[in-house]
């Protein structure tokens, strides 16, 4: 299997397999003399980690990162940063069933066609526990762009999950970080708690959408035509697991909008171009405007469920599956630092290509 690798600069390469002895990710590309430690990619991972709360997964992992190489005295040294993460509360027999049998919703089938064989623990490398080497690799990520872009902030939260949907009109940035849900309205975040629970009691899942956005992104970063920052955007939130659909800025919605609505007009700032509107969601052309770069995503609901659904053994022969583990019965919640981690790489992959172009000064003054 190839193709484990994103970025242009900034590369990122994920390895390791949910029921494995261990995953992590090879980070090739990082400035020297960034400050990078364990503790710091550990903060990150805790918003992922699972078995935190009855909301998600009750696998019980620590996620303890480890640096092998690429750090020295605390700081990068410009070469390859090899970042591991054991696997240590996996429970592979729960897998033992369906060594035989395809799994629906899930990519067991099509590894099976593409391959002739497959890692039926958990999924091997199609499982979402593959991310959390992507959260690694956005905590070096998030600390180069603290050097290089300080005024970057990025920050995900959820939007929807199932008929449950967030009201604009009560958005509080700073409720995100308090409820289980990352969701920017804490008064909510009962009633999601409520309608996810009885889903599960039901033996059911339910889908998300998950919001990221990056404010603070300098203007120019992207390139014409088949560099396009959206374009990578695109792509890193769609290579998360289980996610079906990418929107930039308004996304689907703007086919609703006539031309006058949707073009953001611009005005001339104190401090540079103002935009009265980000229905292009911080990118024109393929290139940042300097308004904050908004991406959403949409992740089905979880495979993995306690309710009987028809499939086929590997030879053909029709039967019904139960899949047993401990999965989440809604997998966006934890898909939004995974979404943060994508969003950092991305960013600071078009940030290191900006500068080999064009270097460090400024470009099309305005005014």
């Amino acid at each position: 299997m190839s193709l484990n690798t994103f970025g242009h600069l900034f590369r990122v390469t994920t390895w390791g397999e949910s029921h494995g002895p261990a995953l992590g990710a090879t980070v090739d590309g990082c400035p020297p003399g960034v400050t990078v430690d364990e503790a710091m990619l550990q903060h990150w991972l805790e918003r992922r980690r699972p078995g935190q709360n009855k909301n998600m997964t009750q696998r019980n992992e620590p996620d303890a990162v480890r640096i092998l190489s690429g750090v020295f005295e605390g700081q990068t040294t410009g070469t390859p940063i090899q970042l591991m993460i054991e696997n240590t509360d996996q429970r592979s027999r729960d897998y033992g069933d369906i060594a035989n049998t395809f799994r629906p919703g899930h990519a067991d089938i099509t590894y099976h066609q593409k391959y002739g064989l497959r890692d039926y623990r958990g999924g091997g490398r199609s499982s979402a526990r593959e991310t959390a080497a992507r959260v690694a690799a956005g905590g070096i990520a998030r600390a180069v762009l603290g050097v290089l872009a300080p005024k970057v902030e990025i920050k995900g939260y959820m939007t929807r999950m199932g008929e449950m949907v967030l009201d604009r009109e009560r958005f509080d940035w700073d409720a995100i970080d308090t409820n289980d849900f990352w969701l920017p309205d804490a008064k909510a975040a009962p009633d999601w708690e409520k309608y996810l629970q009885k889903l599960r009691k039901e033996h059911d899942s339910v889908g998300a959408v998950v919001e990221v956005v990056a404010r603070g992104v300098p203007a120019g970063l992207g390139a014409p035509v088949y560099a396009k920052l959206d374009t990578d955007l695109a792509a890193a939130c769609m290579s998360i697991n289980a996610v079906k659909g990418v929107e930039i800025g308004e996304g689907m919605a703007a086919a609703e909008l006539k031309g006058t609505e949707n073009a953001d007009e611009i005005f001339m700032g104190p401090d540079g171009p103002e935009y009265s509107s980000n229905h292009a969601g911080g990118i024109l052309g393929g290139i940042s405007t300097g308004q904050d770069v908004v991406v959403r995503f949409a992740v089905k609901p979880t495979s993995s469920i306690l309710s009987p659904r028809k499939s086929i053994r590997m030879d053909g022969s029709a039967t019904e599956v139960i899949t047993k583990g401990r999965h989440d019965p809604c997998v966006g919640i934890r898909a939004v630092p995974v979404g943060e981690a994508m969003m950092a790489c991305v960013i600071l992959d078009h940030l290191l290509l900006h500068r080999g172009q064009v270097g460090d000064g400024p470009r099309g003054r305005i005014g």
